[in-house]
C-alpha cells in the first residue's frame, strides 16, 4: 500500500508520535495521546483491516514503537500505551478475518497483512527490544502479589501475549530460502530470546506457584518456540552420530546408487546398436485398438513394454473434495547453536517444570478456564516432552504427570469429539483433522512409553508399567479405538503423515498386547454389548394359582403367620420398605396404584409380613381418603384390608397399552440408558486380530504401501506385519486376492531397488504364490480379483460357494412355499380379486395361515404363479386429497365449528372430527389462516393441561377404586391416535394426503389392529424385525430406535428439521447398516439411502415429523414386544372374542370392586361418609365425574403434592381425562407402562 494512500487523520497521527535521527528517537509532546489514538483508530477499523495496512506500510512498528520501547521505557505510560499497540498490530491475520478468506479481493487483503507481520517479525529479531522487554518482566515479577497491581497484571500478561504473537508469525517461503543448519528468521528471534534471558523467565513462570494463573499463556509460547523442531534433532544435536545413524545414511546411499544404475541400464536397452532412421511399425495380434483390426505401433520393440490405450488423453481432473489431504510443510533443522539452546532448555524444562505446568494446564481444561481448542498446546506438549525425555536420558519420574490411566482417556475423549466434529463441521474438516493428529501422537507417545518403561532395568518400573498395560488392555476403548479410526480414515481429509502415525501405533499396541498375552493363560477383559431391555409383560409370569380355593389356601396360611408374629414386623423390614419413587416422574395416583399391585403380589408369593409392611408405609404416605385404611386402624381391620386386596381383581399393566408421548420418551429414555451392559470375559489375541480382517481396514495399509519408496523401513515393516497377520496367522491369504493389490505387487517387484525391500518381497512372493495354487483349485479366482472381499467371500473362495438356490436375488435367505400354502394363497386370492379393496396384499396378509409372511414374500410369490403381471400392479396406492375448492357453505361451516370450539383444548381436532367434508389438517390451516380466523398456526396446537384438582390433590378410596376400574376397559379410539400426534407434524403435511372416512377406515383396520398400537401408517414391522434379530441384529435395531426418538426430540425443541445421518460408530452397527435386510427395514422406515456419491451415510430426511419418528421407533419396540402366535391363542384372527373376552373381565373387576367397597362401607364408622358421597363413578356412565373432597383434605394432599411430585414433571395427563368437547364415550387411555416399569424395578431389587 501506498503511503499517499494513507488517511490524512492517520498520517497526523502518526507524524505527532515523533522521529528517529541516526539511532536516537525524539518523541514529541504529544506522543503519548497519538499513541492512545491509533489504538482508537485500530478499534473501529472496516473488515479490510484498512488502518492495520497502512501502519504497517509506513512501518510504524519498525521505525516509531520499537524505538521508544527500547529508548523511552522508564515512561511506564508510554510504554504501556506502546506495548497495548503493538499487541494488537502482532495479533495474527487468522485473529483479525475469523478464517482465511476465499473471496479474491478479502485473501489479497489477508496475505497483505501477513506479509507486514512477517516484517514486524523481523524487526523483532533484536537483543536489544527483548532486554528491554525481560528486564521489564523481571522487574514485575520481582514484586511480591500484595505490592502488584491490576496494571502490572495487564503488563505481563501483554508481554506475554507480545511474544505469542510475534513467534507465530508463519515464516515466508519466498523469502527464507535456507537450507538446512542455516538461521531463518525464527531461529535469529529464538537467539534473541536466548540472549535476553526471556526463556529463563518463562522456565520461571512455569514452575513457581504463585505463578500459576499464566500456566496457559507460558505452554503457548514454548510450543511456538519448539514449532519447527523436532525430539529427534534436539536430542542429537551436539552429539556423534550413532552407529545406527550412520547405518541408516548408509542406505539411503546405497538405494540411490542402484536407482542410478538401473536407469543407466534402461537407457542403454533403449539405443540400439545400429542407428536407424526409420523405426519401423508393428501390428500387435490379439490387441484390439478402437474399431475392429489390431493395434499398430509405430515405435520401437523397446518401448513396447510401457504401451497403454490411455496414452495421449487428456487426464481427468479429480474434484477438490475427492483429492487426497496434503501434508503439512517438513521438518527444517535449525542452526547449531539454536537446537543446543533449546536442547538444554528442554532438560531444565524436564526437570523443573513440566509436572508442575501439565497439571495446571490439565486442570484449567477440566474446569473449562481455558480457551477454545487450547487442549491442542497440551497435547502437543505431552508428545513433545515425553518424546524427548525418552531419547535423552529415560527417566519416566520426570513425566510422571503425564503417565497414567487419566492421559489415556483425557486423549481418548478428545480423539472421539475431534472425530464427530470431523463429520458434522465439513467446511473446518481439516483443522479437525489436524487436533485429531496431535491427539493421535499424543496417544503414540504414550504407548512408547509405556513400552520404554516395560524394558527398563528397575523392576518397580517394570511393575508400574504392567499396571498401565493392565488397564489399557482391560477396556474396550482403548483396545478398539485403532480400529474404529482404522475403518473411519478418510484420505480426503486425513493426511498420509496421519495414515503413517495410525499405522505405527497399531503395530505397537499389537506388539505391546501379543507381548503381554504371552505370559498369562487367561487374560480377563471388560466387554461392552448392546443389552435389550425386555419389557416384563412379554415375559411369562409364574404361574400363580389365582382360583378361588388357590387364593382361600393362600389366605390361610399368610393370616397365620402374622397372626403368629403378633402383627409385629422387624426393623430391617420396617425401614427397607419403600411404596414410591420420589424421584420418578410419574404420577403419585400411579404409584398408589402400583403400591396396592406390589401388596397383591407380596400375598400371592405368602410373604405376609412385607405385604403388611407395605399397606402401613402406603398409609403414611397416602392418608387422604382411608385407601390403606385409617390411621388409628386396628390389626384386624389390617387383616380384612389385606384379605379384600388379595381377593380383588386389581389392574396390571397390560402388553403394549396406547400410552401418552411423554411416556413413551420416558420409556424409551431409560432403555437407552440401560442399553449398553458392561461384563467381563476371558480375552483371545486372535480372535482380536480377525477383526482387522476387514477390506475397510486394509485398504488404509495398502493406500500407504502404495508410496512404499518414500516410507522409512520401519514403516513398511508395520504395513509388512499386519498384512502377515492376516495372511498366515489368520490364514486369510484370499483377502488379499485384488487386482489393485497385485498391480501394487507388480510395482514393487519391477522396482529397480528392490533389494532394499526383502521382507516386503518376501512377502509377496508368499501370497502370489498361494493365489496360483487357490487359481489351479478354483477356476473363479481370476474373476475374484476384480472384487473387495469380505469373511465370507473369502470363506467361500477358498471352501466352496453356497448354492444359488438358497438365496434370493438381494443375498437373503429365499423364503420358501410349500404346495398347500401355494393352495391357500392363490384361493384368498381368487377370493378377494373382484372384491373391491383398496389393496387386497393387506387384505391378504392377515387371512394367510403363516404369519411371518411379509407384504414383498406375498408380491413375489404372485408374480412366481403368474397370478400377476407384474410387481408394479401391487404397488400402494398414494393418497391424495381431490377436494381443492371450498364451497361457501363449507367455509360457513368452518367459522361457525371454529367459534363453537376456539376454547377448546384442541381446536383443530375437534374441528376435523365435524367437517362435513374431509380434508387434510394442512387445507384446515391454511383455509383458518386465510380466513383470518387465527393469525398463526401455534394457536391450534393442542392445550396440554396437568391432572384435575380432584386428581392431583387427593381422591377416596371409592374414586379410586372406580378409577382402577375404568381404567381397565378403556380401548383407544381412532380419534384419540390423531390427537396423540404431534401437532407441529399435522399442520405441516403435504396437501397431498387424503383424509379418508374415519368410518371405512375404522372396518378397515380393526381387524389387524392389535391391542395398545396406534397405528401411523402402514408400518407392518414385525416379521422383519423378528427376522432381524434372530439374525443377530438386536443391537442395531435399538441403536436405531435411539437414533430416531433423539431426532424427534430435537425437531421437537428446536422446530427445525434437517436431515440427521446416521454415524455407525461400532462395529456391529457398521455391519447392520451393509446388509441388505437391514436396509430393507431403513427403507419400510422411510430413511433416506446416501443420494450420490458425495454422501456415506444414510440419513433421516427432513419430511419425518416428531411424531412419525416416534411411531417408527415405537413400531421397533413393539415390534420386539409383540406376542407370539401361541401367546395370543388366536387373538388377531377373532377380534369378536377379544372383544367379548375384555368386557367380561372388566363386568367381573366391576362387581368385585363394588362388592370390596361396600364391604368397606359397613365396617366404617357411619359418621365418616356423611359428608362424602356413597356412589361409585362408574367408568362407562360418566368418565369425568369426581366425588367431592373435604377442603381440609384438599390442602394437605396439595401439600404433600409439592412436596412429592417432581419439579421438572409438565404436563401430565391425568388417567381418566377427557376432551371436555370430544364426542367419544370411551376414556383415554391411561400410561400403563410407567407402573409396569416399577414392577419390572422391585423384582430386580428383591
Amino acid at each position: 500500500m501506498d503511503l499517499y494512500m494513507m488517511n490524512c487523520e492517520l498520517l497526523a497521527t502518526c507524524s505527532a508520535l515523533g522521529y528517529l535521527e541516526g539511532d536516537t528517537y525524539h518523541r514529541e509532546s504529544d506522543c503519548l495521546e497519538s499513541v492512545k489514538d491509533l489504538i482508537r483508530y485500530l478499534r473501529h477499523e472496516d473488515d479490510t483491516r484498512d488502518i492495520r495496512q497502512q501502519l504497517g506500510a509506513a512501518q510504524i512498528l519498525q521505525n516509531d514503537l520499537l524505538p521508544i520501547i527500547t529508548q523511552h521505557s522508564q515512561d511506564k505510560p508510554l510504554f504501556d500505551a506502546c506495548i497495548r499497540l503493538m499487541v494488537n498490530l502482532t495479533q495474527p491475520a487468522l485473529l483479525c478475518f475469523g478464517k482465511v478468506p476465499q473471496d479474491p479481493t478479502f485473501r489479497h487483503h489477508f496475505l497483505q497483512v501477513v506479509s507486514y507481520l512477517q516484517a514486524y517479525k523481523e524487526a523483532f529479531a533484536s537483543e536489544k527490544v527483548f532486554g528491554v522487554l525481560s528486564e521489564t518482566l523481571y522487574s514485575l515479577l520481582q514484586l511480591e502479589w500484595q505490592q502488584r497491581q491490576e496494571e502490572d497484571n495487564l503488563l505481563i500478561e501483554r508481554i506475554l501475549l507480545l511474544l505469542r504473537n510475534v513467534l507465530h508469525v508463519p515464516a515466508d517461503p519466498y523469502e527464507e530460502k535456507n537450507v538446512d543448519d542455516d538461521a531463518s528468521v525464527h531461529d535469529k528471534l529464538l537467539w534473541a530470546v536466548h540472549m535476553s534471558g526471556m526463556d529463563d523467565l518463562l522456565k520461571f513462570l512455569a514452575s513457581a506457584q504463585s505463578e500459576q494463573h499464566w500456566s496457559m499463556h507460558v505452554l503457548e509460547v514454548i510450543s511456538l518456540m519448539f514449532r519447527d523442531q523436532t525430539p529427534e534433532l534436539l536430542v542429537s544435536a551436539g552429539q556423534a552420530r550413532s552407529a545406527q545413524e550412520k547405518q541408516k545414511d548408509a542406505q539411503e546411499l546405497e538405494l540411490l546408487r542402484l536407482k542410478e544404475q538401473a536407469s543407466k541400464r534402461s537407457r542403454s536397452l533403449q539405443r540400439g546398436t545400429r542407428h536407424s532412421r526409420f523405426g519401423g511399425s508393428y501390428v500387435v495380434q490379439g490387441l484390439k485398438s478402437i474399431g475392429d483390426k489390431d493395434v499398430i505401433y509405430h515405435r520401437g520393440l523397446h518401448n513396447f513394454k510401457n504401451y497403454t490405450h490411455d496414452a495421449g488423453k487428456v487426464i481427468s481432473r479429480v474434484p477438490k473434495r475427492r483429492q487426497m489431504a496434503k501434508d503439512v510443510e517438513g521438518q527444517r533443522r535449525s542452526a547449531l547453536n539454536v537446537r543446543l539452546f533449546l536442547r538444554d532448555f528442554c532438560v531444565d524444562f524436564l526437570e523443573n517444570c513440566y509436572n508442575r505446568l501439565m497439571f495446571q494446564v490439565k486442570e484449567c481444561l477440566i474446569r473449562e478456564q481455558a480457551q477454545q481448542h487450547d487442549e491442542t498446546y497440551f497435547l502437543w506438549a505431552l508428545s513433545f516432552f515425553m518424546a524427548f525425555n525418552r531419547g535423552h536420558v529415560f527417566r519416566p519420574d520426570l513425566v510422571s504427570e503425564t503417565m497414567s490411566i487419566r492421559a489415556f482417556h483425557f486423549i481418548e475423549r478428545n480423539i472421539t469429539n475431534y472425530y464427530e466434529m470431523m463429520l458434522t463441521d465439513r467446511k473446518e474438516a481439516t483443522s479437525w483433522s489436524s487436533r485429531m493428529h496431535l491427539a493421535l501422537k499424543a496417544y503414540q507417545e504414550l504407548l512408547l512409553t509405556v513400552n520404554e518403561m516395560d524394558r527398563s532395568q528397575d523392576e518397580s518400573i517394570r511393575q508400574s508399567a504392567n499396571v498401565i498395560k493392565s488397564n489399557i488392555f482391560y477396556l474396550m476403548e482403548y483396545r478398539e479405538i485403532f480400529l474404529t479410526l482404522l475403518r473411519k480414515f478418510d484420505e480426503t481429509k486425513q493426511p498420509r503423515s496421519f495414515l503413517r502415525d495410525l499405522i505405527e501405533s497399531t503395530h505397537l499396541f499389537l506388539r505391546m498386547l501379543e507381548r503381554f498375552c504371552k505370559g498369562r493363560n487367561n487374560l480377563v477383559v471388560q466387554r461392552k454389548k448392546v443389552k435389550h431391555r425386555k419389557s416384563r409383560s412379554r415375559k411369562k409370569q409364574p404361574a400363580i394359582q389365582s382360583t378361588p380355593e388357590a387364593l382361600e389356601e393362600t389366605w390361610q396360611i399368610v393370616s397365620e403367620e402374622l397372626r403368629a408374629a403378633g402383627f409385629q414386623l422387624s426393623e430391617s423390614l420396617t425401614e427397607g420398605t419403600v411404596p414410591f419413587d420420589a424421584a420418578s416422574e410419574m404420577p403419585l395416583e400411579e404409584q398408589r396404584t402400583e403400591a396396592m399391585v406390589r401388596i397383591q403380589d407380596a400375598l400371592l408369593v405368602r410373604q405376609g409380613p412385607e405385604a403388611l409392611s407395605l399397606l402401613r408405609a402406603a398409609r403414611e404416605v397416602w392418608p387422604e381418603g382411608d385407601v390403606f385404611g385409617s390411621a388409628d386402624v386396628e390389626p384386624e381391620e389390617e387383616m380384612q384390608l389385606l384379605n379384600q386386596i388379595l381377593f380383588a381383581n386389581l389392574p396390571r399393566a397390560a402388553p403394549a397399552e396406547v400410552e401418552e408421548e411423554d411416556g413413551v420418551e420416558e420409556i424409551e429414555e431409560e432403555e437407552e440408558l440401560e442399553s449398553v451392559s458392561v461384563s467381563e470375559t476371558e480375552f483371545n489375541f486372535i480372535d482380536f486380530v480377525k477383526r482387522f480382517a476387514n477390506p475397510g481396514i486394509v485398504r488404509p495399509y495398502l493406500l500407504l504401501l502404495k508410496s512404499y519408496s518414500q516410507n522409512t523401513a520401519h514403516t513398511n515393516h508395520c504395513i509388512t506385519r499386519m498384512l502377515h497377520r492376516l495372511a498366515v496367522d489368520l490364514k486369510m491369504d484370499a483377502l488379499l486376492f485384488q487386482l489393485s493389490i497385485f498391480h501394487l505387487f507388480h510395482k514393487i517387484l519391477g522396482d529397480p531397488a528392490v533389494a532394499a525391500y526383502k521382507e516386503l518381497v518376501t512377502f509377496i512372493k508368499f501370497v502370489l504364490n498361494r493365489f496360483f495354487a487357490l487359481a489351479a483349485r478354483n477356476n473363479k479366482a481370476y474373476m475374484e480379483l476384480l472384487f473387495w472381499k469380505n469373511v465370507g467371500t473369502v470363506r467361500e473362495m477358498t471352501e466352496g460357494y453356497r448354492k444359488p438356490e438358497d438365496e434370493d436375488g438381494d443375498g437373503t435367505k429365499r423364503a420358501r412355499w410349500t404346495p398347500e400354502e401355494a393352495e391357500e394363497l392363490r384361493r384368498l386370492y381368487e377370493e378377494h380379486q373382484d372384491s373391491g379393496v383398496p389393496d387386497i396384499v393387506e387384505t391378504l396378509l392377515p387371512l394367510l395361515s403363516t404369519t411371518t409372511r411379509t407384504r414383498r414374500h406375498v408380491i413375489t410369490q404372485l408374480v412366481n404363479m403368474g397370478l400377476v403381471d407384474s410387481a408394479k400392479d401391487l404397488k400402494k396406492e398414494r393418497k391424495g386429497t381431490r377436494i381443492v375448492l371450498w364451497t361457501e357453505e363449507q367455509e360457513l361451516e368452518l367459522q361457525t365449528l371454529f367459534e363453537e370450539y376456539r376454547h377448546s383444548d384442541d381446536v383443530l381436532g375437534n374441528i376435523m372430527r365435524r367437517l362435513t367434508a374431509r380434508r387434510s389438517r394442512a387445507r384446515v390451516v391454511d383455509k383458518l389462516l386465510s380466513l383470518g380466523l387465527v393469525s398463526e398456526r401455534k394457536e391450534l396446537y393442542k392445550k396440554r393441561r396437568r391432572n384435575a384438582v380432584g386428581k392431583s390433590n387427593g381422591m377416596t378410596e371409592e374414586d379410586f377404586f372406580s378409577d382402577l376400574a375404568g381404567g381397565q376397559n378403556e380401548q383407544p379410539s381412532d380419534d384419540d391416535n390423531d390427537d396423540d400426534e404431534d401437532e407441529e407434524d399435522d399442520l405441516g403435511q403435504s396437501d397431498d394426503e387424503e383424509v379418508p372416512d374415519r368410518e371405512s377406515l375404522r372396518h378397515q383396520e380393526r381387524p389387524k389392529r392389535t391391542k395398545g398400537m396406534r397405528v401411523e401408517k402402514d408400518l407392518n414391522l414385525g416379521p422383519m424385525v423378528q427376522s432381524l434379530r434372530q439374525e443377530g441384529m438386536s443391537g442395531p435395531i435399538l441403536w436405531l430406535q435411539n437414533c430416531l426418538n433423539r431426532t424427534a426430540d430435537y425437531r421437537e425443541e428446536d422446530g427445525v428439521s434437517q436431515a440427521v445421518p446416521l454415524v455407525p460408530l461400532t462395529e456391529e452397527n457398521e455391519d447392520a447398516m451393509e446388509a441388505k435386510s437391514f436396509q430393507r427395514l431403513l427403507h419400510k422406515l422411510g430413511v433416506r439411502a446416501p443420494a450420490d456419491e458425495q454422501e456415506t451415510f444414510w440419513r433421516i430426511p427432513t419430511k419425518l415429523s416428531a411424531s412419525q419418528l416416534r411411531a417408527a421407533a415405537a413400531a421397533l419396540s413393539v415390534s420386539e414386544e409383540a406376542p407370539t402366535e401361541e401367546e395370543q391363542g388366536g387373538v388377531e384372527g377373532s377380534p369378536v372374542e377379544v372383544h367379548s373376552e375384555s368386557e367380561t373381565s372388566h363386568e367381573q373387576r366391576v362387581q368385585a370392586l363394588r362388592a370390596l367397597l361396600l364391604k368397606r362401607k359397613r365396617k366404617a364408622p357411619a359418621g365418616r361418609h356423611r359428608d362424602e358421597s356413597p356412589t361409585v363413578n362408574d367408568p362407562e356412565l360418566d368418565p369425568d365425574t369426581e366425588a367431592p373432597r373435604a377442603p381440609e383434605e384438599s390442602r394437605n394432599s396439595v401439600k404433600r403434592s409439592r412436596v412429592l411430585d417432581s419439579d421438572d414433571e409438565t404436563e401430565d395427563v391425568s388417567v381418566n381425562h377427557r376432551e371436555p368437547d370430544s364426542d367419544e364415550d370411551s376414556p383415554s387411555v391411561p400410561a400403563k407402562r410407567r407402573r409396569q416399569r416399577v414392577l419390572i424395578d422391585d423384582d430386580d431389587e428383591e
